[in-house]
């Protein structure tokens, strides 16, 4: 069953699930190179504030494209 984005494009739930998986392993080496960079004695406070916004970012598409795949519930 294809859905409509916030444009135009119809996506498939396939295609809606594949880039669910890839967000979520992105989201996780983010999670993971925070977690590093945060050990560094001097840790690059910019570069760690960049990498946590893509986190959030990426967390609120995670968000969006599994709320796309909950169909609508009338009440």
């Amino acid at each position: 069953m294809p859905f409509r984005t916030g444009g135009e494009s119809v996506i498939s739930i396939e295609e809606i699930e594949q880039r669910l998986e890839a967000l979520r392993v992105e989201h996780r080496d983010l999670d993971c190179a925070i977690a590093a960079l945060g050990q560094l004695s001097l840790p690059d406070q910019l570069q760690l504030a960049r990498l946590k916004k893509r986190k959030l970012r990426l967390r609120d598409e995670i968000t969006m494209l599994e709320n796309s795949l909950i169909p609508d519930i009338i009440a």
